[in-house]
């Protein structure tokens, strides 16, 4: 059996598909807190027993060493009077907020830097295969005075996959050219485009990058993945009558224990808690169309005009805001006169707000859900449909918090976010098999 070490594992989106690959997952890590329990509980059922015949280590990667791992695999029952095996792979996806090109994007993030202890790894432990995933801003994040493990000062201006081939050229390993995958062509109803590096030893057979399994006009949908959870007994029947084959694969389940036998759901579907939205909140959600964002619902808005007629908390909120009756409120936006910023008190100054199209593949799942909306209903997702686009199976629970907000976000991860920050199973399974081969 082919083993495997999981590094920044997070709930573990990744080590899921490398399960299903059939590797051994003998070690993990992570440093949250929130993520261990997810993780770790998960693993149990899987009947990867923490001390056993796995171990996970909270920890900073910064403060872990290849002497730390070796010694949890060697003190693990499994091996106890036998040579410790060879790590066939090692795998991981450095925090990646620096590089993402969603945000302010900050050269200075530490986070940043983490790729470079992700090396050090390496090279302590010096695995067969190594996978790095990240976002594609990874491509092109610039690095000013940066120096290498190896000793190597490389000039400013030098960009991450530059830095990282080198360090490993280095240290022993060559690496495949970096490239961008979109879990969508392997069987994930999500287009979530991720970079990917793969190195290996050099004493070692040169694997090659996963073909794509499912063509663009045959990529799975929402209505695919997430109809049989419309919360509308009779929306749910007339939109989702009977189980798709995705959904029956999600409930069926497609990860084994380690006796070879996959978990099936509960019959009660897990992490489905919706958030409680206002009536004001719910009538703004349900001015979208499917596939509309803020910007284009609200040019619709000023452009052709829309109908609040019977959209009382809507109509009450504007006319507590513009001083004006319901009948004025209404007609002035049914006649397109309202100004922008009138238009701004309808629907807020947001604009990434977006419901989703049931015929397409879902959007990057990301780690806070407020902004997306059902195709359906006028809400938004539960962590159990963020969890079924990521191609998680329906046993797998996610524990701890279900959101948080302000300034907790920057540091906790709780259910969401350990969606949203996951490699989705079905990417990572068929890089595995890959590798496997």
């Amino acid at each position: 059996m082919p083993y495997a070490v999981d590094l920044f594992c997070g709930a573990g989106g990744c080590s899921e598909g490398l399960i299903q690959a059939g590797f051994h997952i003998l070690f993990s890590s992570d440093i949250s807190d929130m993520v261990e329990v997810t993780y770790c509980h998960r693993h149990e059922q899987l009947g990867l027993i923490q001390g056993k015949n796995t171990w996970f280590e909270r920890a900073d990667i910064r403060d872990l060493t290849g002497a730390d791992i070796h010694k949890h695999i060697s003190n693990l029952e499994i091996f106890k009077n036998s040579v410790l095996p060879d790590i066939d792979l090692l795998i991981g996806g450095p925090s990646c907020q620096g590089f993402s090109r969603a945000g302010r994007r900050d050269k200075s993030d530490p986070r940043n830097m983490l790729f470079g202890e992700y090396v050090r790894v390496v090279n302590e432990i010096k695995p067969k295969y190594i996978v790095l995933e990240n976002v594609e801003g990874f491509n092109d994040m610039q690095f000013i005075g940066y120096k290498g493990i190896t000793g190597i000062e490389y000039p400013d201006g030098s960009v991450t996959p530059h830095i990282l081939r080198n360090e490993l050229n280095e240290i022993g390993y060559n690496t495949l050219e970096p490239k961008v995958l979109n879990a969508a062509d392997y069987g994930v109803p999500q287009r979530r485009n991720r970079v990917i590096f793969i190195g290996y030893r050099k004493d070692m057979i040169a694997p090659k990058y996963p073909k794509p399994t499912v063509k663009p006009e045959n990529y799975l949908t929402l209505i695919d993945a997430i109809g049989d959870l419309i919360t509308d007994p009779k929306l749910r029947k007339k939109k989702n009558p009977c189980l798709t084959p995705y959904q029956i694969e999600s409930k069926k389940g497609r990860t084994p224990d380690i006796n070879g036998n996959v978990i099936p759901s509960p019959k009660l579907t897990l992490n489905t808690e919706l958030s409680s939205i206002s009536d004001i909140v719910k009538e703004r959600f349900s001015l979208f169309k499917q596939g509309e964002t803020g910007t284009s619902l609200k040019k619709r808005v000023m452009e052709k005009g829309i109908n609040l007629s019977k959209k009382p908390a809507l109509v009450n909120l504007c006319c507590e805001n513009f001083n004006l009756s319901s009948d004025e409120v209404i007609t002035l936006f049914k006649k397109a006169k309202a100004t922008k910023e009138q238009v701004e008190v309808l629907l807020t100054k947001k604009n990434i707000r977006q419901r989703f199209n049931e015929n397409q593949a879902s959007a990057t799942v990301v780690t806070i859900a407020d902004d997306y909306i059902s195709p359906w209903e006028s809400r938004t997702f539960s962590v159990r449909e963020m969890a079924r686009c990521q191609s998680f199976d329906d046993s797998f629970e996610f524990l701890g918090k279900r959101t948080t907000g302000g300034l907790k976000r920057r540091v906790g991860v709780p259910q969401f976010t350990q969606v949203g920050n996951a490699v989705p199973p079905l990417l990572a399974k068929a890089i595995a098999q890959e590798i496997i081969k």
